[in-house]
């Protein structure tokens, strides 16, 4: 299989500092991500006056403030985003980042990015999906909150604006920070990879590291998890996030599983090779034979090494003659 993109979500948890942000460039380069990933929007343009914080982000800020004053506070200014791409490249590490408006889709067209992630909050957005679909960059499609018919309309845009279904890539994900375990829904990612024969992963949201390791084991191509400098400051995603050290750990563990997946040919391993006469058996002398007796199952058995007869020719075996002396547990020629 192909090697797993591994997306370290920096989001806002840089609490709109670049300089928190280039910090986090340096974390996500050391815990072995492939890509940072930040998220780009004019706030006046993506959220109305009116929109009212999520829960999570009341609870997780711990202010009450419209969401287009939180956001404000959170959003770095649109030219910081290519300061951003420069700092990844100088550490070796590629960038992305998510707009949530159409100016925000200019910005980082600009910046040449391998895809443009859509999120899902964005997935019945018909402009916004027609001005991807239009530049011809490969998409990774976010489908938290959504249904296989939204998915399939989404994906639809994305056609008959000329994007090719093999420049998409379907992110399983559940739009809750935390989400709860039983609402992860693992296995929803292969009903994708199934209903819209495209490449899927699984963007994650739970606490810990287990799941997206999982998500891997069955079959994704993508993971996204947000990760923080400190899930203690301020800001909404904080407390759904990783710390540096669990990314690091969540990174080493997809890169084992991976490995692990192997072939899917059962046959035996480099590794095991050596063990196999070892671990086996052959058919062996149970007593002392002369020369001239008949097998029998009073006098033949069957003991390790296995670098004799095998025991699956046991019944050929029985009834032939010695044709020399065989010592206790010395193993049977013919």
């Amino acid at each position: 299989m192909d090697k797993v993109i591994i997306i370290a979500e920096a989001g806002v948890n840089h609490n709109g500092s670049y300089e928190l942000a280039k910090q986090m460039i340096i974390a996500a380069k050391e815990a072995g991500a492939d890509y940072i990933k930040f998220q780009t929007a004019v706030p006046e343009l993506v959220i109305s006056k009116y929109a009212v914080q999520a829960d999570y982000q009341k609870e997780n800020t711990g202010v009450e403030e419209s969401q287009l004053d939180m956001c404000r506070r959170i959003h770095l200014p649109l030219g910081d985003y290519q300061r951003l791409k420069w700092d990844c490249e100088r550490e070796g590490i590629k960038f992305l980042s998510t707009p949530f408006d159409l100016v925000s889709i200019d910005v980082l067209e600009e910046l040449r990015m391998d895809f443009m992630k859509i999120p899902s909050g964005e997935i019945t957005n018909l402009p916004y999906l027609r001005k991807i679909a239009g530049l011809g960059i490969p998409v990774i499609l976010s489908t938290g909150m959504s249904n296989l018919g939204e998915i399939e309309k989404a994906i639809g845009i994305l056609e008959g604006n000329g994007l090719g279904r093999e420049k998409i890539i379907l992110l399983h994900c559940n739009t809750e920070y935390p989400t709860p375990y039983e609402d992860v829904n693992l296995k929803a990612m292969q009903t994708l990879s199934q209903s819209f024969s495209t490449r899927v992963g699984y963007s994650d949201h739970t606490l810990g590291i287990e799941i997206p390791i999982a998500a891997v084991a069955m079959g994704a191509s993508v993971i996204e998890k947000h990760f923080t400098l400190d899930r203690d400051l301020g800001g909404p995603d904080h407390k759904a996030s990783l710390e540096p050290r669990e990314l690091k750990a969540m990174i080493e563990s997809i890169r084992h599983v991976e490995r692990a997946l192997g072939s899917g040919l059962k046959q035996i391993s480099y590794s095991e090779r050596k063990n196999v006469d070892i671990a086996r058996k052959s058919i062996v002398a149970y007593r002392s034979i002369r020369a001239g007796e008949v097998f029998t199952e009073d006098n033949i058995t069957v003991k390790r090494p296995g670098n004799g007869i095998s025991p699956m020719y046991w019944d050929e075996i029985l009834g032939r003659r010695a044709q020399r002396d065989f010592l206790e547990d010395e193993l049977i020629e013919i």
